[in-house]
């Protein structure tokens, strides 16, 4: 029996590598957008050449009320998600004294709120099958609760869900549930300029900058039956980066 993915974020970069990779294993695809309608439409047609079923949904789910829509629809095209992967995390470099209280608002709202709404609207149904999986991406440093100023507001939001994914996996495990979080350092997803990428390369002891396959493979491996027993874990995926 085929099961159901969601994956936000999913129409470009490492949200589109994870459902590909999710498609191609047996895993009907649904994913959400916001603005990258063009890459929506060819990221479905890519999931269906892999012979699964696609949905595409423009939604922001830093709204509840987009979510609560955006699981409705699912349900009814694809059946209820067993896997839902978080892939959503949009950034901004202000420095924190300079920061407005919308742009401070916004970087919660997106990166953290909306990892709540849409593990609070996923996790009933996989409660219900006793079975299910969750990943949501924080970032590297994440754990260090090291000083950011450039980049507050993003950082404390990624702290959060690093802490939330242990919260929810402690109260879903009873239930079969899984829910780990990834968290990337410089990986060539097309969210960072490529020049800022070769800056940074010296500093990364792998030596390289990491790809979206990096990635995939990382959440292949936790949300599989590999990784029954695996929960509440932050996966620091950086080369070493910030160790």
């Amino acid at each position: 029996m085929r099961k159901t993915a969601l994956v936000t974020g999913g129409a470009k970069g490492i949200g589109r590598g994870i459902g590909l990779d999710l498609a191609a294993r047996g895993y009907d695809v649904a994913f959400c957008y916001r603005t990258s309608d063009q890459e929506a439409k060819q990221t479905a047609v890519d999931v269906e050449k892999c012979g699964a079923r696609a949905l595409a949904v423009r939604a922001d789910v830093s709204d509840p009320r987009q979510v609560d829509a955006l699981f409705d629809e699912v349900n009814r095209s694809l059946g209820a998600p067993h896997t839902l992967v978080h892939c959503v995390g949009p950034y901004h470099r202000v420095d924190i004294l300079k920061e407005t209280p919308e742009g401070w608002r916004d970087m919660f709202a997106t990166n953290l709120d909306s990892f709540f709404y849409c593990a609070r609207a996923a996790a009933p149904k996989m409660i219900a099958a006793k079975s299910g999986r969750m990943i949501a991406f924080s970032m590297a440093n994440a754990e260090r609760l090291s000083a950011q100023p450039n980049i507050t507001g993003h950082y404390i939001a990624k702290v959060g869900v690093v802490l939330l994914v242990r919260t929810l996996a402690k109260s879903l495990a009873p239930h079969g549930i899984t829910v780990n979080a990834i968290s990337p350092g410089f990986i060539a997803s097309g969210s960072a300029p490529d020049e800022e990428l070769e800056k940074v390369v010296k500093n990364i002891p792998a030596g390289y900058v990491g790809t979206v396959e990096d990635a995939v493979l990382a959440a292949r491996h936790l949300l599989s039956d590999d990784a029954r027993y695996t929960t509440g874990t932050n996966v620091i995926l950086s080369g070493g980066w910030g160790l």
